[in-house]
């Protein structure tokens, strides 16, 4: 038997080492890869965060400034040993996309959120924040009726400067709203900047605000008998409640309807669209430009909750779902929108619970009105402005705009009615040269014998 050759002994000497090196990595490979494999709690609470907002953020863009991938990474540099450390890592994260509303919600203030979502009461100073997008302050949205806030003559665009000594704007928006929340009677101190530049301390005493989102009223003058519907936030029980009180309205016998949208902030998306749908009929109520670049249309249906004639009050309160409502109304020209400027957030997040029990707010759709208006940091201008100063009550008995509404619409039943008169009688002109054409025409061929 001839021996091996030994090219061939000198390849399978390799070979073995080859192999052997093989192994060694991959044992190797094996020993690195196992912490990764065991993450703790706080490290999966991180890595679940990134992932959901890795899916779907609506500015990929954003990703590629920030180095999305590497903050993964930075986020899960140091050791994470509870809760408390998986939210500041999670937060610090989040912080470089610039988005104050894609943001992580402790399960206290998650819990609070999803209260307000269901229209129960809540326990702070009633103060409904936004995040102003040049700068990234923290400013009063709105104050929520009768809370210890609107008490105070808080009113809509002033600037939180601090909260018990704290920078709203280095808290960042959930934080600050946490903050304000607290035991009924506790206390906390704000110094605040009024949008004409005062600024002012004051001193809060907690209270329970009762959300009560749908308030209404009949309105009667000399002239007319007018429905007042307002709506504070748009909650999950908002639709039905609003079908409620049209129907009651209606039975009272309104002839026209003021929609009263003042310091409403938004709150559920949905139910914003849903309470447009009463109001239109087979119409455009908004659309929402996901982060792959396709416009999704939402329309309202064939039936309509109120057909009347309505009017609508908006103002630098009125954001989110309350302007997706506007919008549609005034694009469909359903509705005049008189007061002032809306607030200008364009922006839809999705909700998610966390495996902990925590949210996790993210930016996933921007929305358009029907006329495809992008309203993000713009508004809505009206289509009448009303005198300045803003009133401070809506719905009081000293609110001037409500006032305003009244005539407006007051009016515009007036004019409708003599146009209605005008067509009437052009009608029955109409009908009584055609009769009198009639006549003469049956009469003709009997003249015409008679000369003949």
């Amino acid at each position: 038997m001839n021996p091996m050759p030994k090219s061939v002994k000198s390849w399978s000497g390799v070979h073995h080492h080859i192999v052997n090196v093989m192994v060694s990595l991959f044992c190797c490979f094996l020993l690195l890869a196992q912490p990764v494999a065991a993450l703790n709690d706080g490290q999966q609470l991180v890595l679940e965060s990134w992932k959901l907002v890795n899916e779907g953020y609506l500015n990929t863009q954003r990703f590629e400034k920030v180095q999305w991938r590497r903050l993964r990474q930075e986020a899960l540099k140091d050791p994470i040993l509870n809760s408390e450390a998986a939210y500041t890592a999670i937060e610090n994260m989040l912080l470089p996309l610039g988005d104050p509303y894609t943001r992580l919600l402790r399960p206290d203030d998650y819990a609070a959120m999803k209260a307000s979502n269901l229209g129960s009461e809540i326990n702070g100073v009633g103060l409904q924040l936004g995040a102003r997008a040049e700068d990234g302050e923290i400013v009063v949205i709105a104050p929520l009726e009768g809370s210890p806030a609107a008490d105070a003559g808080v009113i809509s665009g002033t600037t939180l400067i601090t909260v018990d000594g704290q920078s709203p704007k280095s808290l960042g928006l959930e934080a600050t709203a946490s903050r304000l929340r607290g035991a009924i009677g506790s206390q906390v101190v704000v110094q605040l900047k009024s949008p004409n530049g005062e600024i002012e301390e004051l001193t809060l005493e907690r209270r329970s605000v009762d959300l009560r989102p749908v308030r209404t009223r009949r309105l009667r003058n000399e002239s007319h008998t007018l429905g007042y519907l307002r709506i504070t936030q748009f909650s999950e029980e908002v639709p039905v409640q609003v079908n409620e009180a049209l129907q009651e309205l209606s039975e009272k016998g309104i002839e026209g309807l003021i929609l009263d949208l003042r310091n409403n902030s938004g709150g559920l998306v949905s139910s914003g669209i849903a309470v447009a749908d009463t109001f239109l009929s087979n119409q455009t109520i908004v659309e929402t430009k996901k982060r792959d670049g396709i416009n999704d249309s939402i329309s309202a249906g064939e039936s309509m909750g109120y057909t009347g004639p309505m009017v609508t009050l908006v103002n630098g309160g009125t954001a989110s779902a309350s302007e997706i409502l506007a919008g549609a109304l005034q694009d469909n020209g359903r509705s005049k929108l008189i007061g002032d400027k809306t607030f200008g957030k364009g922006l839809i997040q999705s909700l998610t619970t966390l495996s902990d029990g925590s949210g996790l707010a993210i930016t996933v759709a921007s929305y358009l009105t029907p006329n495809e208006r992008d309203i993000q940091n713009l508004g809505i201008d009206p289509d009448r402005l009303l005198d300045m100063p803003e009133p401070i009550n809506p719905g009081g008995a000293e609110d001037r705009w409500l006032k305003d509404a009244e005539l407006f619409l007051g009016a515009s039943l007036d004019s409708q009615t003599l146009q209605n008169n005008s067509t009437q009688d052009e009608e029955l002109v109409t009908k009584n040269n055609k009769e009198a054409l009639n006549i003469t025409t049956s009469i003709k061929p009997i003249y015409s014998d008679i000369n003949e």
